[in-house]
């Protein structure tokens, strides 16, 4: 047993150490090739390469490694390569020496034979010199590779994003459909809007889209992959030339280095930033032709009208219900309430509305559903009148006239009777009142009034509401000297009205003024609960004052998130509308507990 052990015990014998270059003998100019210094059977360290004149390196070292184990007659036998990989770009015709390369392995020095490189012409023929792309080559190729190396340049025809607009000239108030769309060659990393085109003198009417690179279509005789960043749906809202300015893009694209491996080349992904701008698209707007007939409120598109009255049977001072229903395909988002004829003697509410539309295709289809309250005052024979609802049809070019019909109705006498003094002056149309005669049984009784206990009362109430005023005057005065007391006091008020507009922006689906106001209520607020210049706010100084303010950590992490998704979303066409819901509640709650929290005593 024990010559066994001492058998097995033999220690593992190392293979003839050597250091080696390989490097491809001839190398068309423009192209990149690989250069590999190879140590076998050891581990080195203070490898020096040398220069090689005529190119350029880019890339390197590149290490791998490999190692084995071989046990023969008992003898184990260990065998390891490291190479070291650099990669060079050819860029001028001649013949070049590769000179030695040195490296250290156990303590002694190796080094490399010199070894020689031509590199001669470009592929197409011609020479090219340093920084110069090699001539001859053709356009890049959406799907071919090779064409799209990283020495070349993207130009303007390989990747670009186009405002398309689905007609060249429309009447006011008229939809259109606009289509912000990208346009590449190349394969796309990433893509951030960092300019959004602006949309002066058009109301509009967002879609709902996820941008994805899954279409190809050809563009004046050449092959594109696209993808939709923008899709809605406009209205201009003046005559004239109108014109949709151009919104900027950050994008990483995709381009492949040949590398030369003697024997064969490979293609490496290689990720290059540009920056994009989109076109300008103009488009002639033309006025609705007049003279606009009585009652057109700008109604554009083709609708149809629908009225109805809730019951039949009416009673003074009982609440009833006039139903109006506006249908069709245009602008109806953005048309005025007709204003009904009521008797005078009925007390009419604000009228509700309620609209449901989304865009169908090119435009927008809906309706808008108007419900008119109103509560008759007297009993009688009432008329409530017919509506005109005007509207310029855009495929008859002309102004079209619907009519609601009239309702006939009759008011009985509600459950409050009137009294029987007054029964025969309660007619229609009328507004005689019954004068009032008074006491019938006037006091002869003549006390004079500073002998009276209610006089010395009133008298006390006089003074006490002198005093009460200057002293809410004073503390007032003292307010409007503490001018951080007052900023913590109307952080809140300031920070609901911002909030509230905001949410009008979100119902009304205008998603970047949405985030702009969310941006303006939130860092306001902090800014003045903080007392925290506004040039002075940061992502970083909020959270440590929200700390030292006393804040629970949850509602300081709410409160950066919102700034931050706000932020982010700002750019992102793919926000939706649940997204902006729920930044816009989360925002809410954060500062309903922030105005919960009692300040921390600062030392």
């Amino acid at each position: 047993m024990a010559i066994l052990l001492f058998v097995t015990a033999i220690p593992a014998l190392n293979a003839q150490i050597s250091f080696t270059v390989n490097a491809p003998a001839k190398v068309p100019v423009g192209e990149k090739f690989a250069v590999t210094y190879r140590i076998k059977n050891g581990e080195g360290s203070g490898l020096k390469v040398p220069q090689i004149n005529g190119c350029t390196q880019i890339f390197g070292p590149a290490v791998s490694s490999s190692s084995s184990f071989t046990v023969m007659n008992g003898h184990t036998e260990k065998r390891s390569v490291v190479d070291y990989t650099y990669t060079y770009r050819a860029d001028k015709e001649g013949t070049y020496t590769i000179g030695e390369a040195s490296v250290t392995v156990d303590g002694r020095r190796y080094t490399t034979r010199p070894t020689q490189i031509v590199i001669g012409p470009s592929r197409g023929g011609a020479s090219s010199s340093q920084g110069q792309q090699p001539s001859g080559r053709g356009a890049v190729d959406l799907d071919d590779i090779t064409t799209q190396s990283a020495d070349r340049s993207v130009s303007g025809n390989d990747v670009m994003v186009r405002i398309i607009l689905s007609k060249p000239t429309a009447y006011e108030q008229e939809a259109i459909e606009c289509t912000i769309k990208l346009y590449t060659k190349y394969s796309i990393a990433s893509i951030f809007p960092t300019k959004q085109p602006s949309f002066d003198g058009f109301l509009i009417e967002e879609m709902d889209i996820q941008p994805s690179l899954n279409e190809v279509e050809v563009l004046n005789g050449q092959r594109y992959m696209t993808a939709m960043l923008k899709k809605c749906i406009i209205f201009p809202q003046k005559s004239g030339k109108l014109t949709i300015n151009s919104g900027n893009y950050d994008m990483s694209v995709v381009q492949y280095d040949n590398v030369n491996m003697g024997l064969f080349q490979v293609q490496t992904p290689q990720e290059r930033k540009i920056k994009v701008s989109s076109n300008s698209a103009s488009i002639d707007i033309k006025p609705l032709p007049t003279p606009q007939p009585e009652g057109f409120t700008g109604a554009v598109g083709q609708f149809t009208i629908d009225s109805r009255l809730l019951g039949n049977s009416f009673r003074t001072n009982d609440p009833a219900t006039l139903i109006y229903t506006i249908s069709g395909t245009g602008n109806i988002k953005y048309v005025k309430e007709p204003v009904i004829d009521f008797p005078s003697e009925f007390e009419q509410y604000t009228p509700k509305s309620d609209i449901d539309a989304a865009v169908r295709g090119s435009n927008v289809t809906g309706k808008m559903t108007i419900e008119y309250t109103f509560v008759p005052q007297a009993i009688g024979d009432f008329t409530i009148g017919s509506d005109k609802f005007v509207y310029f049809d855009i495929n008859k070019k002309e102004y079209v006239t619907l009519t609601t019909p009239t309702y006939n109705i009759k008011v009985a006498k509600g459950t409050s009777q009137p009294s029987a003094s007054k029964k025969n002056v309660e007619q229609k149309n009328t507004d005689i009142l019954h004068i009032f005669t008074g006491d019938k049984a006037p006091s002869k009784n003549h006390i004079q009034t500073v002998a009276e206990w209610w006089y010395w009362m009133l008298y006390l109430l006089v003074i006490l509401s002198v005093v009460t005023l200057l002293a809410v005057n004073r503390r007032n005065i003292r307010r409007s000297a503490d001018i951080k007391g007052m900023r913590i006091a109307r952080a809140n008020k300031v920070a609901r009205k911002r909030l509230k507009l905001a949410k009008d922006y979100m119902t009304r689906k205008e998603n970047e003024k949405f985030y702009e106001e969310m941006l303006r209520a939130v860092w306001g607020y902090l800014s003045d609960k903080l007392l925290i210049p506004a040039s002075q706010l940061s992502r970083d100084n909020v959270a440590a004052e929200l700390a030292k303010y006393g804040a629970p950590e949850n509602t300081i992490t709410d409160i950066i998130e919102v700034l931050d998704e706000c932020e982010m979303a700002r750019y992102t066409p793919s926000a939706t509308s649940e997204q902006a819901e729920r930044i816009y509640t989360k925002a809410a709650e954060s500062i309903n507990s922030l105005e919960n929290t009692k300040r921390a005593k600062q030392s």
